[in-house]
């Protein structure tokens, strides 16, 4: 593994694109969140395939696919990551935050199970909490299974982060943005009612919401108890492919991100709501969601509401 390039800042972001064999490109990204210091929450979001075969609408990543990673190429992203910092493997951090979330879906690869196993074994890090990001595929049934057992076991009362990312309340205009095969939001509901015990963090039903895509909170209420889940709204950010696919962020962030009517609407029937914007700066880095810097290095257009940092590129030894 080599790094190829990467583009951030210190004191928001950085990304890095690897190289593990010819041409087979992954990032991976650490972040903070000021105000906070890097002691009391750090973010690490790792990729789990080359590539992403779901293809999103707002996605960059899903232009191309080439294979799952292995267990040890996961951890040569999170191994690369935390030496940076703690070349110990000591990590006295109050919440490390491993997010399963730049590139691929995390339930197509069963060797994502394998990491989360060994994480807790591999570093000392009493913040750590893993996070799954998922569409929901069909036909992943044994992996969500298994992923209970290992939360169950090694990430009790709390320490593991679960989200479905759904993204509309409407059937077509879900298919749309997501086009692939995916579970119902009754086998989602039923999936995280078991998932969700007393002592776990609510499951996570994420909308990266456009304008003019339907979000009804009747149609959640009939599916989805406010007791094990929780709404979190996020901006769509500024990616190739949200301007290829004509699509407009409902969420603006540079705007009190609490002041919207379905924020009220949801709050309203009794979901705990969270309205993520984050740092506006990340957009400009490419480390956000559905960002893809890679993308950017091979695009012959210009962006000026994201990648807009420098790529400083790494010549091969």
């Amino acid at each position: 593994m080599r790094v190829v390039a990467s583009a951030g800042r210190e004191d928001v972001a950085l990304v890095y694109v690897m190289e593990f064999k010819k041409d087979m490109m992954v990032e991976c990204v650490e972040s903070i969140q000021p105000p906070y210091p890097r002691e009391k929450k750090w973010v690490l979001i790792v990729s789990t395939m080359f590539g992403c075969p779901v293809g999103c609408l707002m996605c960059d990543a899903g232009s191309h696919y080439r294979g799952r990673l292995s267990k040890e190429e996961m951890f040569a992203q999170i191994d690369f990551l935390i030496k940076k910092r703690y070349d110990n493997g000591s990590i006295p951090v109050d919440k490390l935050k491993i997010q399963f979330a730049r590139l691929g879906e995390p339930s197509f690869n069963p060797e994502v199970l394998r990491v989360l196993e060994e994480l807790p074994l591999k570093y000392n890090a009493p913040g750590l909490m893993p996070s799954i990001s998922t569409v929901a595929p069909s036909g992943t049934e044994e992996f969500f299974e298994s992923l209970i057992v290992i939360k169950e076991k090694l990430y009790d009362r709390g320490r593991f982060q679960l989200q479905f990312s759904i993204h509309s309340t409407d059937d077509a205009s879900r298919n749309r943005l997501v086009p692939v095969k995916k579970w119902s939001f009754s086998e989602i509901s039923s999936y995280g009612e078991r998932f969700c015990t007393n002592t776990d963090r609510k499951v996570t039903l994420n909308f990266a919401l456009a304008n003019d895509v339907p979000v009804e909170p009747e149609v959640l209420l009939r599916h989805f108890n406010p007791e094990k889940f929780l709404i979190k709204i996020t901006p769509l950010n500024p990616t190739y492919r949200v301007s290829e696919n004509g699509l407009s962020s409902y969420i603006d962030p540079y705007r009190n991100g609490f002041d919207y009517a379905i924020v009220k609407e949801l709050s309203d029937c009794g979901y705990e709501v969270i309205v993520s914007i984050g740092e506006v700066e990340e957009n400009f880095i490419g480390s956000n969601c559905g960002q893809y810097i890679t993308k950017h290095m091979t695009s012959q257009k210009q962006m000026n509401e994201g990648y807009t940092y420098h790529i400083q590129q790494y010549p091969a030894v």
